[in-house]
């Protein structure tokens, strides 16, 4: 049960304890953020020390608390890939041209770029703002750290972590790209306005940052998509990412557009537009791979 033939500890196991590993350290480094919450919100006249993260009103203190959880993923994703797995953190896939890096952040700002020009054309949204007139605040700052920082914990664990640990057992690599795409799927579950669509668009688009890994050899391709896809409509354009609350450079009203296209209160990643994007980011992955070959990076 809990160890294959070659008395190998199964990769299923040696993710959920990962999983666990991660969350736990996600919570030890928000807790001095979540502290200085608590003391704000009882000096402020609370009784309790329950607060709602979404409504915080500082954008350090964003950053102080996700920020901070974010890193602490990343902490915990390099220490189980070396005490656990027994692997030297370099060979998760970070590695790589710098190209790599540049085509996904190309690639993730023209797919949500496009979206959003379609939605304004079809008059599925509606433009609250002047497009010569981008509004600049500290959230845009903020929250490009913040989505750095996602981009690269969410890669190096649900691509670089999860598909070595398959692929050291020697899973077939149909089973590293939708396990990985259905636990980074599961894993929003929580996040608020979540649809049924939203979670297919996320597995698909897991799919596609699992083909970039193979494609190219590197995280770094998924990495930067990553990064201008979650920034670009949230901080950006003003939709909700996955359902969490945008703070956009236009403010956009989504009310009367079609929710089939615009994904709702949930975001574009609710929406077939997403779905069509993310379909043209495996033939743009495809052709931008065969022009470069780099050495195989999974290894046993």
């Amino acid at each position: 049960m809990f160890k294959n033939k070659a008395n190998q500890v199964r990769s299923g196991w040696l993710i959920a304890v990962a999983l666990i590993f991660v969350f736990i350290g996600q919570a030890i480094f928000m807790l001095p953020g979540i502290t200085l919450l608590s003391i704000i919100d009882i000096s402020s006249g609370g009784t309790s020390l329950q607060f709602d993260m979404e409504n915080m009103q500082s954008p350090w203190l964003i950053l102080f608390t996700q920020g901070a959880g974010t890193l602490g993923g990343i902490a915990a994703t390099l220490v189980i890939f070396r005490a656990i797995n027994k692997k030297n953190p370099n060979k998760l896939g970070v590695q790589g041209p710098a190209k790599d890096f540049w085509f996904g952040l190309f690639l993730g700002a023209v797919s949500i770029t496009v979206i959003f020009l379609i939605l304004l054309l079809t008059g599925d949204i509606t433009l609250l703002t002047s497009l010569l007139s981008p509004t600049f605040t500290l959230y845009t700052i903020s929250y490009l750290i913040l989505f750095i920082l996602v981009g690269f914990f969410e890669e190096m664990f649900f691509r670089g972590y999860v598909m070595q640990t398959l692929a050291s057992r020697g899973n077939e690599k149909w089973v590293l790209y939708i396990v990985s795409a259905l636990i980074f799927s599961l894993v929003h579950l929580g996040n608020p306005n979540v649809s049924v669509f939203g979670l297919i668009n996320i597995a698909l688009v897991g799919v596609l940052f699992a083909y970039m890994f193979d494609a190219t050899k590197s995280l770094l391709l998924p990495i930067g998509y990553h990064i201008t896809w979650n920034f670009f409509q949230g901080n950006v354009f003003g939709f909700p990412v996955s359902g969490t609350k945008p703070y956009g450079l236009y403010a956009i009203d989504v009310s009367n557009g079609n929710t089939i296209l615009t994904g709702g209160t949930f975001g574009l990643e609710g929406g077939l537009l997403a779905t069509i994007m993310i379909g043209l980011g495996f033939i743009a992955t495809n052709l931008y791979a065969r022009n470069r070959t780099v050495k195989g990076i999974y290894t046993n």
